[in-house]
């Protein structure tokens, strides 16, 4: 039977039942439910506070506004010039994320094994949560012709929200069993959705009434981008007093024997890897097929900007009913994955994807209805892809090694895509069209369609020892 609380929680109870506190496979342990649903509000929670810095930085406001401060030291033919390296003003921010990226490339996993070495998902969500935080507080400083410090911010703050997310990710079983991942994925996901939503409606009402305040255009954006990461800093209070290791962490290990344990563990991580070829595929497939659906989430706005030459305040419209659509969207997939399957819906929502990045290209200039449509659309389908490639992706990882796997995860998820952003910019640089750019996120989908197609879910589930879910 389930016992239901408030937000529509439920948590299976009974002889049966394997509590959704317990690592997949367990059986036996008693879970209270009245805690169960706290951590998960709990676990929520982080969401609705790091989604600030996804709606209001990354995708609305840093993307025209670095292009802008970059633009006022850039040269007459609009250049600058980093470390002797000459760049297209308007190419640094898609620059910067790959920057990002690249680094969490090497971080994230070792980041995962560290957490599974120690136990302490808890800490290390905390020590990156409030690193972010307050590097995307001091993106306020940014202003003039400082792209340099902004780039530099920024990067720091992404690579400590992916960090975070790693432990973050890594509770998702310790708080729901194998029947229970898709609508507790989807509820953070859609929970993220509203806060993010609600900082970015109060940062639209600064930005149009900016005259009405006695401030200056910048001024407002650059309180917008401080914002976030004050929202972020505060929200978190609420996870760090909910969520619970679930595993004794280790004592009286130095930070430097921990460290080199983490490589070590690294190393473990990657050979097992290679002995669970569906697991493999499966991550792949989201590398890549994740990577085209962050860049377009995350270059959207400059694209509008730059190309369909609609202004900021359309821009933050369409991003804030993108939010509030997203938030019923995560839900609506979360409930076709628990009748069709969830494989099946993310493929359906792959193919949505790629009609959405062919159908920006054909946009017309100024056109604020077709954009509006587009962005309505992008919300139905964005919560759910990401949402249920997690609890997908939980499945398949084994038992105690969740942090580890969703450091490999965490590279192409939730603002840290990875080769999208790079083949924008080049593409970008190349032809001087932000269109070209735009479609050749194509293959991103294509490619990872295809992938995903070749996923055998069961036999992955099964070799992780992990118990099958009614449907995948």
């Amino acid at each position: 039977m389930t016992d239901t609380g408030a937000a529509g929680e439920s948590v299976r109870t009974g002889p049966h039942a394997t509590p959704a506190g317990t690592p997949a496979g367990v059986t036996g342990a008693v879970v209270a439910p009245d805690a169960l649903r706290r951590e998960r509000r709990g676990w929520y929670f982080y969401d609705w506070a790091n989604s600030a810095f996804s709606s209001t930085v990354v995708t609305v406001f840093l993307g025209p506004y670095l292009s802008t401060v970059a633009g006022a030291a850039a040269d007459a033919h609009g250049w600058v010039h980093p470390l002797g390296l000459d760049v297209r003003a308007k190419a640094v921010f898609p620059f910067a994320v790959t920057v990002s990226v690249i680094a969490q490339v090497l971080l994230l996993p070792v980041t995962g094994a560290l957490i599974d070495h120690t136990g302490r998902k808890r800490g290390t969500l905390a020590l990156f949560a409030y690193l972010g935080a307050f590097a995307t507080m001091g993106l306020f400083f940014a202003s003039g012709g400082r792209y340099l410090l902004a780039a530099g911010l920024f990067i720091l703050a992404n690579i400590a929200l992916g960090c975070a997310d790693v432990a973050y990710n890594a509770f998702l079983p310790d708080i729901a069993g194998p029947d229970e991942r898709d609508a507790v994925s989807s509820r953070g996901w859609g929970f993220g959705y509203l806060g993010g939503g609600l900082l970015l409606a109060l940062n639209l009402v600064v930005y149009l009434l900016h005259d009405s305040f006695g401030l200056s255009q910048a001024m407002a954006v650059r309180i917008s981008l401080a914002s976030a990461g004050v929202w972020w800093a505060a929200f978190t209070l609420i996870p760090l007093r909910r969520l619970r290791d679930h595993r004794r962490a280790r004592t009286g290990e130095s930070a430097f024997g921990a460290v080199r344990a983490g490589f070590a563990q690294l190393g473990v991580t990657l050979k097992d890897l290679r002995n669970r070829p569906v697991t493999l595929l499966f991550l792949l497939a989201f590398l890549i097929y994740n990577d085209g659906v962050q860049t377009v989430i995350t270059l959207s706005a400059t694209y509008a900007t730059q190309e369909l030459d609609l202004g900021q305040s359309v821009v933050i419209g369409a991003v804030l009913l993108v939010q509030f659509v997203a938030f019923g969207g995560a839900l609506l997939l979360g409930r076709l994955a628990d009748r069709y399957g969830t494989r099946r819906v993310v493929l359906t929502s792959l193919v949505a994807w790629t009609v959405v990045v062919v159908v920006s290209y054909t946009l017309q200039r100024g056109s604020i209805t077709q954009f509006i449509v587009l962005a309505a659309v992008i919300g139905m389908v964005m919560g759910g892809t990401q949402a249920l490639s997690r609890s997908l992706f939980s499945h398949l990882v084994p038992r105690g090694r969740t942090a580890e796997y969703f450091g490999f995860y965490e590279i192409s998820d939730k603002g840290t895509s990875w080769i999208g952003p790079l083949v924008f910019a080049f593409a970008l640089q190349v032809t001087d069209s932000y269109r070209s750019a735009i479609v050749s996120l194509v293959i991103f989908f294509v490619v990872g369609f295809v992938l995903l197609v070749a996923v055998d879910v069961p036999r992955g589930v099964r070799e992780a020892g992990n118990p099958l879910p009614r449907r995948v």
